[in-house]
């Protein structure tokens, strides 16, 4: 039997349920999922083996009009994976009125050569009329070479996504090990399972004036415990009082959330560290922006 391999990009609207999508059929939390846009930086790159089978996926940035130089990273990493993998998925949801944010995902996607299968997500909340609508609305665009209804977050219909997408891909080498489901070093997703406890937590009070960075993170010698200590970073001094919130319930809620999900990760007790600074713009910062990691 051949073995075939590729590289898939999950692309759409800000919120849409991209990330769920991937953290679901990789059966681990490598993205993280919050209910605000812009969620995702960075690209992430997950895999998942079959025995016959092998697809990395990268999942990226919402698509949106920049409004600062973070923003404008955001969309760059998104754009250049369309001509360097073998299949895209254009995740839209049940609110898909063909808004101007989905006439620029469009028309962006009209002249790329690779096979695109547009993504119908929350089809739990979507009836049956209703999905005729979308199907027919897309379909029209003749840019799609299939159109699949899923639930991410319930998990129906995403096996026979996964089959349409291995029906694109070439024959190739197994890539990476079959047990490997990530790139991303363990400080990353260490500083995004807090980042996006950070945006739990915070509601709308400091919605994506904050970044994570991981200063340090060691296993203590002859015991099962890893030792990490983390900054955030905000934008302004106002900011600080509200992350850390009255006699530091917030920032302690924030801490013992991420560090459920950072020992279920590491499969160790882990001791975490939170600190509050303020640099303030550090979104329109470049160098501030390289330091964190975002740059291309």
């Amino acid at each position: 039997m051949k073995f075939k391999s590729g590289f898939v990009t999950i692309i759409g609207r800000p919120n849409v349920g991209k990330s769920t999508l991937m953290n679901q059929i990789i059966g681990e939390k490598i993205a993280i999922m919050s209910d605000k846009p812009q969620t995702t930086r960075n690209k992430i790159q997950t895999i998942y083996t079959e025995k016959d089978f092998q697809i990395i996926f990268l999942d990226t940035p919402g698509m949106h009009k920049p409004k600062n130089k973070l923003g404008e990273f955001m969309q760059k990493s998104a754009q250049q994976t369309l001509n360097e993998v073998d299949v895209i998925l254009l995740v839209i949801d049940d609110t898909a009125d063909m808004g101007p944010g989905d006439q620029y995902i469009l028309e962006m996607l009209k002249n790329i050569k690779t096979p695109i299968i547009l993504v119908v997500n929350k089809m739990d909340k979507i009836t049956p009329k209703k999905f005729e609508e979308i199907y027919n609305m897309y379909h029209d665009k003749e840019i799609f070479k299939d159109i699949v209804a899923i639930s991410a977050q319930e998990n129906k219909n995403v096996q026979k996504l996964i089959e349409k997408i291995v029906d694109f891909l070439p024959d190739g080498p197994q890539y990476f090990p079959a047990d490997m489901i990530t790139d991303q070093p363990e400080k990353v997703i260490v500083s995004e399972i807090i980042r996006e406890k950070l945006l739990h937590y915070l509601h709308e009070e400091v919605p994506h004036g904050v970044a994570v960075e991981v200063m340090s993170m060691k296993r203590r010698e002859n015991k099962d415990i890893v030792d990490i200590n983390a900054t955030i970073y905000c934008e302004k001094k106002s900011h600080k009082g509200i992350i850390i919130g009255k006699n530091g319930r917030k920032l302690k809620g924030v801490g013992k959330s991420a560090r459920q999900d950072i020992e279920n990760l590491l499969g160790s007790k882990v001791f975490l560290e939170l600190w509050v600074k303020v640099k303030e713009d550090w979104r329109d910062q470049q160098n501030i922006l390289n330091t964190l990691g975002y740059k291309l």
